[in-house]
């Protein structure tokens, strides 16, 4: 297949890359580097660097090749930036993905996958949370991620672009060997920023203690890269036989870390104290967000094979202490 892959050069991205050119797919990346990383992207890749706000830009990216599937992984991801600047998250989020959606239609490009997130849920009533679950985001970042969900359904039924959606619950650790791993510019994810703190000898800020779960702090469902990375694979099998309209999976593991378990690992792990600061509770953050992934495991029979959490943080630890190493040369 001749595969698009938004997004490639950060972090879920550039995983995908790398496995679908393992897969012998040929594979166009294309990043902004406003928050990827140039070096991030696989040489035998095709890239081309531009901001998908940029109509032209997209059409020429189109016009250039006929593509069998489109992977969508180019947005803003920060809910707590989200709430402090809504305008750039629904700008970005949302008409970045529409130009997309417009050039895949005018070339016949009818196959999409798109990184959404479990955050359109909102604060859920049941949990785990089944897809079913009524939608109501509790900040712009969801909310543009679920406009996001419902423009397709009218591409879908316009245009006929079939549509896998993952909603994200956590995406997290780093290739077993340590050789890749989660680079953000600005870092909002907590596995990465515990680690950061120890290896900097840092205070660790956890934002809220009084939630209503078994340890006060907010819960969360882990899935490692490389597991979210086969889901994708899997999507595009579907796509491929011309299935579906649009599909809509939890990509999880059904089981639920507090906050507080991920530093208690973090120490486990690396051996080494973690200098925890409370802080209040952060706008827009939930209690519990844990997926039920009945739905993904029927229909696309995806099963995680390192979302343990222990095997997320070692390979995150891994990942996080050769490059510590590297800085410190």
């Amino acid at each position: 297949m001749r595969v698009l892959v938004t997004g490639g050069a950060g972090y879920i991205g550039s995983f995908m890359t790398d496995k679908l050119i393992e897969e012998n797919h040929e594979v166009v990346v294309v990043d902004s580097l406003e928050e990827g990383h140039k070096d991030a992207v696989n040489s035998k890749a095709t890239f081309r660097q531009g901001d998908l706000l940029e109509k032209e830009f997209v059409r020429e990216i189109f016009s250039e090749r006929q593509f069998d599937a489109v992977l969508h992984f180019a947005a803003y991801i920060s809910m707590k930036e989200s709430m402090e600047d809504p305008g750039k998250y629904f700008q970005n989020n949302v008409q970045a993905a529409v130009n997309v959606l417009d050039s895949m239609a005018t070339s016949h490009c009818q196959s999409f996958v798109f990184s959404s997130t479990a955050g359109v849920y909102g604060d859920p009533t049941v949990v785990p949370i089944p897809e079913s679950h009524p939608n109501r985001p509790t900040n712009p970042y969801g909310e543009s991620k679920y406009l996001v969900e419902r423009i397709l359904g009218w591409y879908e039924k316009i245009f006929g672009i079939r549509s896998v959606v993952f909603r994200y619950f956590n995406a997290a650790g780093a290739s077993q060997d340590g050789t890749r791993g989660e680079d953000h510019r600005h870092e909002t994810h907590i596995i990465p920023n515990v680690i950061r703190a120890v290896l900097r000898n840092e205070e660790f800020p956890l934002f809220g203690t009084d939630y209503e779960t078994e340890d006060g702090t907010c819960v969360r469902d882990y899935i490692h890269v490389s597991d979210l990375v086969t889901a994708h694979l899997l999507a595009l099998s579907k796509l491929g036989k011309e299935e579906g309209g649009i599909c809509y999976y939890n990509v999880g593991t059904g089981t639920g870390y507090s906050n507080k378990q991920i530093i208690d690992m973090v120490e486990k792990v690396s051996g080494k104290k973690v200098n925890v600061t409370i802080k209040d509770r952060r706008p827009g953050d939930v209690a519990m967000l844990v997926a039920n992934v009945d739905t993904i495991k029927q229909e696309l029979g995806f099963l995680p094979q390192y979302s343990d959490l222990e095997t997320i943080v070692a390979s995150a630890w891994k990942w996080h202490m050769k490059r510590w190493e590297r800085e410190q040369r």
